[in-house]
């Protein structure tokens, strides 16, 4: 299972030089095309569990990243995000919008002069236009629909009414979809809407190397003003993680002790977006294999099961379950299992971060 990111942003914003970043790909970032890369997850643990479980193989979770080629504009020059573009958005986990502040004279920016403040927010108007527009669109077919409809068809189109005219007033006042405290019946009742302002956004704000002194000021800063549920804001120089990404791992890292930097630009992002995503990790340990698996918090045993394969969730039985700080402390399954610290677990068990995990199963 992978999670999957579109890169979004302004026009020479830096995209595919973040998206070369992240999934240490060579896209050329001159041309507008688009992109697919994989990051894998950096997890110590999952080294951690090499050395203790000795597996053939390992696999660690993954994120796609899509560079879709395109860029959100703003409003003043389009009428909106595009219908090829939007199905491509709304297909994501989460959004990554590029936000250039790097100094660049032979990139001259899209506006004609640099300013974060109103790069953002023209990110933020497109998503809520495109949100908008979609509201418009199927508030006018429930309005023909009512005409017609009979008592429980006209019940449900009415809650449906209502809850998309919330959302119309909410936007209007530039409150994402993200921010309004939706319920657990609200959020299934919009699912197949995909509106772009629910997603989670991790704003990156594209530095330059000299502005490096001052990234940890500056994306304090930033938090403060735009920090939202489901929102934040990391700064990252897109130019020179890319040039590290391509690096040997440990090359890289002494360069980037060299210039005060404490973790990788892929690091970061994905954690920022693990963190905005709600996500966990458990492992499994099958068939001399040790994988990692990312999850929503909150996840059963029965739903996690059901990650790995449908057979193993339609047959689940129970599933063998142990920590990771258990683990170590054991030094493998066997002793953690004469210590009863192998626990059986039934499938209404909420998987925590960092569990390692035996489905037993029968189909």
């Amino acid at each position: 299972m992978s999670v999957d990111i579109s890169i979004i942003g302004l026009p020479k914003s830096g995209k595919t030089t973040i998206f070369n970043a992240l999934t240490g790909g060579k896209a050329r970032t001159e041309s507008p095309t688009s992109n697919i890369g994989v990051g894998k997850v950096p997890d110590p643990r999952l080294n951690t569990l090499a050395d203790w479980l000795h597996p053939k193989k390992l696999v660690s979770a993954e994120v796609r990243y899509f560079d879709i080629g395109a860029s959100v504009k703003s409003l003043a020059k389009d009428l909106g995000i595009s219908g090829e573009l939007l199905n491509q958005l709304s297909q994501v986990d989460a959004l990554l919008a590029v936000v250039r502040a790097f100094t660049d004279d032979s990139i001259p920016h899209v506006q004609g002069s640099l300013n974060i403040d109103r790069d953002i927010m023209a990110t933020n108007l497109e998503l809520t236009f495109s949100d908008m527009a979609i509201i418009e669109r199927r508030l006018e077919r429930i309005n023909l629909s009512l005409k017609g409809a009979k008592p429980l068809e006209r019940q449900g189109l009415l809650r449906e009414q209502e809850l998309l005219a919330k959302f119309q007033a909410s936007l209007g006042k530039e409150v994402s979809i993200r921010e309004q405290g939706l319920s657990p019946d609200e959020t299934r009742a919009i699912a197949n809407y995909q509106f772009l302002s629910a997603k989670p956004l991790l704003i990156v704000v594209n530095i330059g190397e000299d502005q490096l002194p001052q990234a940890a000021s500056l994306e304090a800063e930033l938090n403060s003003r735009y920090q939202r549920p489901k929102c934040r804001v990391i700064t990252l120089c897109g130019k020179l993680e890319m040039e590290l990404a391509q690096l040997d791992e440990s090359d890289a890292a002494v360069f980037r002790t060299e210039l005060g930097l404490k973790e990788s630009g892929l690091d970061r992002t994905i954690r920022a977006s693990y963190e905005l995503l709600g996500l966990i990790t458990f492992f499994t340990t099958v068939s001399d294999e040790v994988k990692a698996w990312p999850i929503p918090s909150s996840t059963s045993a029965l739903q996690a099961a059901g990650k790995i394969h449908t057979d193993i969730e339609r047959g689940f039985i129970r599933a063998e379950v142990i920590s990771f700080d258990d683990l170590v402390r054991c030094g493998g399954l066997a002793e953690a299992r004469k210590k009863g610290l192998l626990r059986l677990e039934g499938k209404n068990y909420t998987v925590q971060d960092g569990d390692v995990i035996t489905f037993l199963f029968n189909v």
